[in-house]
């Protein structure tokens, strides 16, 4: 299929790419790698009037630190992300994310902001910015502003972000000393969407766990923090016996969603696996630290 009619502008900077999508009033949409949104516009899922090309827009492919951030511009391509010695260092976690997220040619191509902002629920970096607590730096016509993580994904396919604003940067806080982390996913093939992916962050003190952070891909409209699941963590000893028996209460008290491939019960026990695998690899990386 073809793509309905629009009209296509090539933005030189931010400030003129904020502009056009202010002056759409709604109808616009930014394209940067264009993975999610060209199938999508091919099959009529998505018909924007105009399109506003951000890929020549000079100096935002970065992957830096800034102080005790790891920030990445909205040009950054997963490849380069993926294969970035700073990311391995300062946020580990998403470094082994990256491992399952799509294929060659679209990472290639695909940008990390642009994956935050299509907010697929199956997708893998949207449960990662919420498990390393990431915040969003956002630019419209009144400025800039940061939107953490857990309240820039809102919904199915839908976040925070204004229609005459653009995700410039993402922030994620560098990873602190002893802190371990784990991440697991099923889906069909290795490169595809996620029927359930775990994000696990532990540290581990005197043999207690004292402080988790966990979230999930793929079982609702949008990526979640599992909360109740980091509550009961809380003091525990960090072993199978403890991850086992929280995560079959967590994923107990989760709702889930079905759909042609996967049945909802099916997936609240991915999840139950899923977090304690996750969590016990964190363990382990907590405890065998020696930073």
């Amino acid at each position: 299929m073809k793509p309905a009619p629009f009209d296509y502008t090539r933005a030189a900077s931010v400030e003129a790419a904020i502009a056009l999508l202010a002056s759409a009033g709604g109808e616009a949409r930014v394209l940067a790698g264009g993975q999610s949104l060209v199938p999508m516009m091919n099959l009529r899922i998505a018909q924007p009037r105009h399109l506003v090309d951000v890929n020549r827009i000079p100096g935002h492919d970065y992957v830096r630190r800034e102080g005790d951030e790891l920030v990445i511009g909205f040009l950054a391509r997963h490849e380069h992300i993926r294969s970035s010695p700073l990311v391995l260092e300062a946020c580990p976690l998403m470094a082994a994310a990256y491992d399952f997220v799509a294929h060659g040619p679209v990472r290639n191509r695909g940008t990390l902001c642009g994956n935050l902002c299509h907010a697929d629920p199956a997708s893998e970096m949207p449960a990662v910015m919420l498990a390393t607590h990431a915040e969003m730096e956002v630019q419209g016509p009144a400025g800039s502003r940061r939107v953490p993580a857990g309240e820039f994904f809102v919904g199915l396919f839908e976040t925070a972000l204004r229609s005459d604003e653009l995700l410039v940067s993402v922030r994620i806080p560098v990873a602190p000393k002893r802190q371990g982390w784990g991440f697991h996913e099923v889906s069909t093939r290795k490169g595809d969407f996620a029927f359930v992916c775990v994000a696990a962050l532990l540290q581990v003190e005197s043999d207690r766990v004292v402080a988790a952070s966990i979230s999930a891909a793929g079982i609702g409209a949008r990526a979640v923090r599992l909360l109740g699941l980091e509550q009961s963590l809380a003091g525990q000893p960090p072993n199978e016996a403890t991850f086992r028996q929280a995560a079959e209460d967590a994923s107990a008290t989760v709702p889930f969603h079905d759909d042609a491939l996967v049945p909802g019960e099916y997936r609240r026990e991915l999840l139950s696996v899923l977090a304690r695998r996750a969590l016990l690899d964190a363990a382990a990386r907590a405890l065998s630290s020696d930073l």
